[in-house]
């Protein structure tokens, strides 16, 4: 149900950009770094929005692999915790048993 939300804001949001792309649709000069060119706003507005939103994902995709990478340590040292923790109890047990003979 929650994704579903972020997909219709996700869409609405998309609409507003191309709806206000398409109203402004007059040549501009883009000035970058190496030159200018001249080109419609709308590309300017929805390759702006489409950079943003790559961003976006790619930090988003980068945060998702170092918190699977930092469960799959902690699973790891959970099991290696609990796999000490047997091994003593089957030392102490060995301790009480030889104390008794």
């Amino acid at each position: 149900m929650k994704m579903q939300a972020y997909l219709l804001l996700g869409l609405l949001f998309a609409l507003v950009i191309a709806a206000f792309a398409v109203v402004n649709g007059n040549p501009v000069e883009f000035n970058y770094i190496f030159g200018k060119a001249s080109w419609p706003l709308v590309l300017i507005i929805l390759g702006s929005a489409a950079i943003g939103g790559l961003s976006v994902g790619m930090l988003g995709f980068i945060k998702i692999v170092q918190l699977r990478a930092a469960i799959k340590r902690y699973e790891q040292q959970a099991k290696a915790d609990n796999d000490s923790k047997k091994l003593e109890r089957v030392v102490d047990y060995q301790a009480k048993e030889a104390q008794e003979e």
